[in-house]
């Protein structure tokens, strides 16, 4: 009775562990594996830098700094004051010169006083009798020359006498007319630009004033402190640097191949180096332009290159102090390939 191959057989279940052993270890590290890896896209960027350069309107001379570097100020809070007085007596002289105007205008509006108009008809009145008079005597000359009793030199003196008081009644006339009409419309619609005129070098001079005070467009924080109280300062020239707290901005890129795994409205989670602490955003802009584009026809692998710039708003109820300006952030959101985010856009 002959022996069986011993050797074969071992050799046979020795592979058969090898397999099983293999499968086995393959199956631990898929199921070892965090397969939601695979779909999170990573991006990175910094924290924007948002500055305000805070100035005067006008020229003048700094009274007041309210505040010092590093001081949180409040929206429509006053940072600084100008000294007000020159712009006072400016406003002032524009107001007065207003009055003038709006006085001049009111005349000319209700025309000429009862007792002027009484005047041009009593002057009227006196004109005519005159007329009158006149006329008589140069009848009463006229007849006389042909007897000799009066000469030529008279009839011709009573003549010239007759015709002035003819042209000043028509004189008087004309005088009651022009009273009781009032002034002519083309005066009022000049003392109406004059008054508008001056009401508006009125409102420029009320806007100087207001503008000696400099106050916070937002909240944020005074990183600079440009002017102190005495100097004398131009119109334009900065007075205080104002950094913008919120909302906080990210700057970030994405890569050609994973524009279209993300959209406007997207929400994604922002951590920075400096604390463990994960800051949820969404994506409110993306560059309809791309950026780094090579200056040569774009070959396929080059067209990998290309990114575009992302901007991401931080959730105010989320931020806080430790996210400050210009700290370099790690960004990431869960989208599989070819999927398509939410739209939206803030």
């Amino acid at each position: 009775m002959t022996t069986p191959n011993l050797p074969a057989k071992k050799a046979r279940w020795v592979v058969i562990a090898v397999v099983i052993l293999a499968l086995g270890g393959a199956l631990a590290f898929w199921l070892s594996r965090d397969h939601g890896k695979e779909n999170t896209l990573r991006l990175y960027g910094n924290v924007d830098i948002r500055e305000v350069q805070l100035a005067f309107r006008q020229p003048g001379r700094v009274l007041q700094m309210a505040f010092d570097e590093g001081d949180a100020v409040r929206a429509s809070e006053r940072l600084a004051v100008l000294d007000a007085q020159p712009y006072k007596d400016a406003l002032a002289a524009a107001q007065a010169q207003a009055q003038v105007a709006q006085a001049e205008l009111t005349k000319l509006r209700r025309g000429l006083r009862p007792q002027e108009i009484t005047q041009a008809r009593e002057t009227l009145r006196k004109a005519q009798a005159l007329a009158t008079e006149t006329e008589r005597n140069f009848q009463r000359q006229s007849g006389l020359l042909a007897s000799g009793a009066s000469s030529q030199r008279t009839v011709d003196a009573a003549r010239t006498a007759r015709d002035q008081a003819a042209a000043g009644v028509e004189a008087a006339k004309a005088g009651l007319s022009q009273a009781s009409e009032g002034f002519r419309k083309e005066d009022i619609a000049a003392a109406e630009a004059r008054l508008a005129a001056a009401q508006a070098a009125a409102a420029q001079a009320t806007t100087a004033l207001a503008d000696t005070e400099l106050v916070a467009p937002s909240d944020g924080t005074i990183i600079a402190r440009v002017r102190e109280p005495g100097s004398m300062v131009a119109s334009q020239s900065t007075v205080y640097s104002l950094s913008l707290d919120k909302p906080v901005y990210v700057r970030a890129y994405v890569g050609e191949p994973n524009l279209g795994r993300i959209a406007p409205g997207t929400v994604v989670h922002v951590k920075s180096d400096a604390s463990d602490k994960v800051y949820r955003g969404q994506i409110g802009f993306i560059s309809p332009r791309a950026e780094f584009t090579p200056k040569t026809v774009e070959t396929t692998d080059l067209r990998t290159d290309l990114v575009y710039r992302l901007r991401i708003v931080i959730d105010e109820a989320d931020s806080d102090a430790a996210l400050r300006q210009g700290m370099p952030v790690t960004i990431t959101l869960d989208a599989p390939p070819g999927a398509t985010a939410p739209t939206g856009k803030r």
